[in-house]
C-alpha cells in the first residue's frame, strides 16, 4: 500500500484513465462530451429565459435541470483534465470536500427536482383542470427552491462528516473526484453506522422519488392509453418517455452503485458508472429533450432564426 506522508492533508485521485496514448484518448472523448454538454445545457437555458411560450412549470423546471447539470458535470470533468494533462494528482483537503459538496448537492437535487417534473407531467395529463392550480409559478417555485435546499443540507451533512473522519491510511482515493463511499476504505476506524446512513439518504433522494416517478407514470400511461384523441396521445407519449428515458439513464446506475455493500462493489465498475451519471447524463440530457420536444425545436428556430435574420 501507498506511503502516506502524515505532514500532508492532501489527497490523491487516482482517476479514471492510465498516463498513455490510449488515456489521452478517452479523455479527449471526455472533454468533446464535456464541451457538448456546456453547449447543451447552455442553449437549452438561454432559450427558456428568452422564448416567453417556454414560460410554463415544465420548462421552468427544465431549465434548472439544465442549470443543474452544468454544474454537475463542471464538479469532476475540469479537475480530472487538469491533473491528467499536469501529471498531478493531488487534491487538497479543502478541494476535496468542496467537490464533494457541489457533487452530492447536485445529485440530490436532481434527484427531488425529476420528481417534480414526473408530478408535472401526472397532474396536466391526469388533472388537466387543476393543473393551473396545482403546478401554479409559486407552487413551481416552491419545488425548485425545495430541491435545492434539501440536496445543500443532505450534502453539507455528509461532507462535513468525511472531513471529520481520521484518514490513517493511503490517502490514494481510487476514484475520478472525490466520492465519499470511495473514501472510506482509507479511514482508520469503522465507518459502518455512516455507511448505513448513506443507505438511508439514498433511499430517501433517489429510491422513494424513483418509485414515485415510476407510479406517476404508471398512472400516465394508463389515462394516455384511454385517450380518443391521437394527436393528443402522441404528444403526451413523446413528452413522458422522454422523461422516463432521462430518468432511466440517471437513476438506474446511481441506486446501482450506492445501494449495494462495500463488499460487493469495485472501484473500476463503480468509476465506470459514474461516468454515466456523472459525464454522459448531462450531456444526453438536452439533446434528449429538445429532439423529442417540438416546441424546444419550435423554440431554437424563433431565437436562433431572429438572431440570424438581425444580422444579415
Amino acid at each position: 500500500m501507498e506511503k502516506w506522508n502524515q505532514s500532508s492533508s492532501d489527497f490523491t485521485l487516482l482517476g479514471l484513465f492510465p498516463q498513455n496514448q490510449a488515456g489521452l484518448l478517452l479523455l479527449l472523448v471526455i472533454i468533446f462530451v464535456f464541451s457538448l454538454a456546456l453547449f447543451g445545457n447552455s442553449t437549452m437555458i438561454h432559450l427558456i429565459r428568452v422564448d416567453t411560450r417556454l414560460h410554463t412549470p415544465m420548462y421552468i423546471l427544465l431549465s434548472q435541470l439544465s442549470l443543474m447539470d452544468l454544474m454537475y458535470i463542471s464538479t469532476t470533468v475540469p479537475k480530472m483534465a487538469f491533473n491528467f494533462f499536469s501529471g498531478q494528482k493531488s487534491i487538497t483537503f479543502l478541494g476535496c470536500g468542496v467537490q464533494s459538496f457541489f457533487f452530492l448537492t447536485m445529485a440530490c437535487s436532481e434527484g427531488l427536482l425529476l420528481a417534480s417534473m414526473a408530478y408535472d407531467r401526472f397532474v396536466a395529463i391526469c388533472h388537466p383542470l387543476h393543473y393551473p392550480t396545482c403546478m401554479s409559478k409559486m407552487m413551481c417555485l416552491k419545488m425548485i427552491i425545495g430541491s435545492w435546499i434539501l440536496g445543500s443540507i443532505n450534502s453539507l451533512a455528509h461532507t462535513v462528516y468525511a472531513l471529520h473522519i481520521p484518514y490513517c491510511r493511503s490517502r490514494s482515493i481510487n476514484h475520478f473526484f472525490c466520492d465519499v463511499p470511495a473514501m472510506l476504505p482509507l479511514a482508520c476506524m469503522d465507518t459502518w453506522v455512516y455507511e448505513y446512513m448513506v443507505f438511508v439518504s439514498t433511499s430517501l433522494f433517489l429510491l422513494f422519488p424513483f418509485l414515485g416517478i415510476t407510479a406517476s407514470y404508471g398512472r400516465v400511461l394508463f389515462a394516455v392509453f384511454h385517450m380518443r384523441s391521437k394527436e393528443g396521445k402522441k404528444k403526451a407519449f413523446t413528452t413522458c418517455s422522454t422523461h422516463l428515458t432521462v430518468v432511466t439513464f440517471y437513476y438506474a446506475p446511481f441506486v446501482y452503485t450506492y445501494l449495494r455493500p462495500r463488499s460487493l462493489r469495485s472501484p473500476a465498475e463503480d468509476k465506470i458508472l459514474a461516468v454515466f451519471y456523472t459525464i454522459l447524463t448531462p450531456m444526453l440530457n438536452p439533446i434528449i429533450y429538445s429532439l423529442r420536444n417540438k416546441e424546444v425545436l419550435g423554440a431554437v428556430k424563433r431565437v436562433f432564426g431572429t438572431l440570424y435574420c438581425t444580422k444579415h
